[in-house]
């Protein structure tokens, strides 16, 4: 799934893919190394999740804003990542244009859920 995001995203034209990471404790280094202006950001890592790392990146840099992924449909993992800090959240199951639709909104400065639990919140 990060390989499939992470060329989809570089081949957005005004997107530029800085860091990737393959775990929680990875993705506070990178962004802390890096300070991107936006992380997306998977739920389910280990042995930090991304709940977890959502609070601790947000801790030591307020500006990066976050789009928690996950594979889980529940609204209450929308509403816990959004309580966090974090500026959106999308399913793994949402199509690729409503990612970079959450990614671009939430640049903006918005918040954005995607539309299969949008109604549910």
């Amino acid at each position: 799934m990060r390989e499939t995001l992470s060329f989809l995203i570089s081949r957005v034209d005004n997107f530029r893919l800085v860091g990737e990471a393959s775990s929680g404790t990875e993705a506070i280094q990178l962004a802390e190394d890096l300070s991107p202006d936006i992380i997306l950001l998977d739920i389910n890592m280990a042995p930090v999740n991304g709940f977890e790392a959502t609070r601790k990146i947000l801790k030591k840099n307020p500006l990066i804003k976050i789009i928690g992924l996950s594979v889980h449909k529940q609204p209450s993992y929308a509403k816990n990542i959004l309580q966090l800090g974090a500026r959106g959240y999308v399913t793994k199951s949402s199509p690729h244009k409503e990612i970079i639709l959450a990614i671009n909104k939430v640049f903006e400065g918005n918040e954005y859920v995607c539309t299969e639990l949008n109604d549910l919140l």
